[in-house]
């Protein structure tokens, strides 16, 4: 999986090794507390798949310039700033692996330097005269929150149907995904029809991209061998489980869901849910749908010019489904 990374981030390989620099720039400050954890976050921040995105998404159609920077920024800037508040949210002291902002620097810190970083997202966007930029990536947080509020206030009422999942997905990971693709675009071309097409392609790459996590779930754990079930643990209502509860009889549904409210930390509990998950196929249809919206991408993009860029994005598109975490 490392090496089709490596070979999805050829065409733009100089500016993402640009970009890292700029964006260290970006969120440079004086006061010595912000400047050390603006660095513990930078030097954490994974595979750069969003900006990865931002910069095939403008290679698809033109040259890479400063607003394709100031695109990349302004959606790592306020994405950054969303997580550590999620993290606040949610009580998480870890995040990819490491301890998270919240749990070394606590919930005063963490939300401050989240708005810092919004702060830092909207001066970019101004200094630059990037409003467009701006509005795209705007629309997005505002989605994201919408759909982290939606998901809260029916996982709580467990009525959550396959249309309100899509619904939460669409806003919650699609609609960054979508505007990694449209602002990118939208850097090097003036064609509302052509940005718009490359935000549809981020929306179906979002959606096959979650539905992937939520498999992911049920995938056997490097140390213990066995499926995680963190999801369940965690009270979220992913595909396989809606799936599964449309499916299953009266008796074993309502077990579901008493193991889902109230016994969701019992590990002999959860291997129930998840051996039930897979016996009632609520697996193979999750994975059917992923593929359906992958091809829907692929299609999509198909009917874009050829270049090295398309190529690279087309693998990527095929890596969401394939990776392993």
């Amino acid at each position: 999986m490392k090496d089709i990374v490596s070979h999805i981030r050829q065409p733009v390989e100089k500016h993402l090794l640009q970009f890292e620099q700029k964006f260290e720039q970006a969120v440079y400050s004086d006061v010595y507390l912000l400047n050390k954890i603006t660095k513990y976050v930078i030097k954490r921040k994974g595979k750069q798949l969003r900006p990865l995105l931002v910069f095939l998404s403008t290679k698809m159609w033109g040259d890479i310039n400063d607003q394709t920077h100031t695109a990349a920024s302004l959606i790592e800037l306020l994405h950054t700033a969303t997580l550590l508040h999620d993290d606040v949210v949610d009580n998480s002291n870890e995040r990819r692996g490491f301890f998270s902002v919240y749990a070394l620097w606590k919930s005063k810190a963490t939300v401050l330097v989240g708005d810092f970083l919004l702060a830092k997202g909207l001066l970019l966007s101004v200094q630059n005269k990037s409003y467009q930029l701006l509005e795209i990536v705007s629309d997005a947080v505002r989605e994201m929150s919408e759909g982290e509020l939606l998901q809260l206030d029916k996982s709580r009422k467990l009525d959550i149907t396959e249309k309100v999942y899509y619904e939460i997905i669409s806003k919650k990971t699609a609609s960054l995904i979508a505007a990694c693709c449209a602002s990118g675009c939208a850097s090097t071309v003036s064609d509302e029809k052509i940005i718009q097409e490359m935000k549809k392609l981020g929306y179906l790459i979002g959606i096959a991209f979650q539905i992937k996590d939520d498999l992911l779930d049920y995938t056997p754990s490097e140390i213990t061998g066995k499926p995680t079930g963190i999801d369940i643990q965690e009270q979220k209502m992913t595909l396989p489980v809606i799936y599964s509860l449309q499916k299953a009889s009266a008796n074993d549904r309502k077990k579901m869901i008493g193991i889902f409210k109230n016994y969701n930390e019992d590990a002999d509990k959860i291997k129930w849910m998840i051996d039930k998950v897979i016996e009632l196929g609520g697996i193979e249809y999750a994975q059917q749908k992923m593929k359906e919206y992958h091809n829907a991408a692929i299609e999509l993009i198909n009917t874009f010019p050829d270049s090295d860029a398309k190529e690279s994005m087309k693998l990527l598109i095929r890596y969401t489904i394939e990776r392993n975490k």
